[in-house]
């Protein structure tokens, strides 16, 4: 069963990284005129400035800090990298606190030639490592399976039954999942996934785009919703039905959009959102 229509914009979620060109001063004023209500930060977004005070901007113009992106990258064959990694990850864990985002989104990371099982091994080893700090300061980590595309070198854990399977193992009320349709809409196990997410009460978040056909860029070419193949307000409906509120997060990858004028492309993520989503 399908969700319905989207009738207003109170769910609606930017990532930084869909509308690249802007500032994040930018990206602020703008969301806010549009009626947008919340924004996901990428870390390139507050390069260079103290999160707190940019949290402070971001909920002055009435917006949610929804997430910061991106932690992870735990895997590497020597030991003074992983170690470098979790480090790393401490780090990103005190920006999130500061910028009162509620959770991390890992991109898991992974090691060309290094087997899949090794990888994965590493990257609960990783999250397990940052915990103590989650629990200090409160942030969660929301682990994003990848498509399989990705194996190679930027995530080892590629299905939702994969990120189950590690949240479960961990078994931390810190750790839960990401759920992307651009990465996960092929899997014909993705109903049943993500049932098991709420029964585990795992969902921190629900990204949405488009699979363009044909796709140019197989990372920087997604298309906005309505686009592509993607059944994304079905998917919605498993996401909802499994007892997740939380913001219909929009992040797209997208070479062509970036050249595009940002406040013509902010309109139409808006239109599409809600005919699409």
């Amino acid at each position: 069963m399908e969700a319905q229509p989207l009738k207003d914009l109170s769910k609606l979620c930017i990532h930084t990284i869909t509308t690249r060109p802007w500032s994040l001063e930018d990206a602020i004023r703008h969301y806010s005129a549009a009626g947008v209500a919340g924004i996901s930060v990428w870390r390139q977004a507050i390069e260079g400035q103290d999160p707190a005070e940019a949290g402070r901007h971001i909920r002055e113009a009435g917006l949610s800090v929804v997430s910061l992106v991106r932690g992870g990258f735990y895997p590497a064959r020597e030991k003074k990298d992983r170690r470098k990694a979790i480090d790393e990850n401490l780090r990103i864990i005190d920006e999130a606190a500061a910028l009162q985002a509620p959770h991390v989104v890992l991109v898991c990371g992974a090691v060309p030639g290094q087997p899949l099982a090794e990888s994965r091994k590493q990257i609960r080893e990783g999250i397990e490592a940052t915990l103590p700090h989650c629990a200090e300061t409160g942030v969660k980590l929301a682990i994003e399976p990848l498509h399989p595309m990705y194996a190679d070198s930027r995530s080892a854990i590629n299905t939702l039954a994969q990120a189950n399977d590690l949240a479960e193992a961990i078994d931390s009320p810190l750790v839960g999942v990401a759920v992307d349709v651009y990465h996960l809409w092929w899997d014909p196990d993705l109903e049943q996934q993500i049932r098991r997410c709420g029964r585990m009460k795992k969902i921190l978040a629900f990204h949405i785009c488009d699979w363009k056909t044909p796709t140019e860029d197989l990372l920087y070419d997604r298309g906005l919703m309505g686009e592509g193949c993607i059944p994304i307000r079905q998917i919605r409906g498993w996401v909802e039905a499994s007892g997740f509120s939380g913001f219909n997060e929009v992040e797209i990858f997208s070479t062509l959009r970036w050249t595009q004028n940002q406040d013509q492309w902010l309109q139409e993520i808006i239109r599409a959102y809600r005919e699409a989503s």
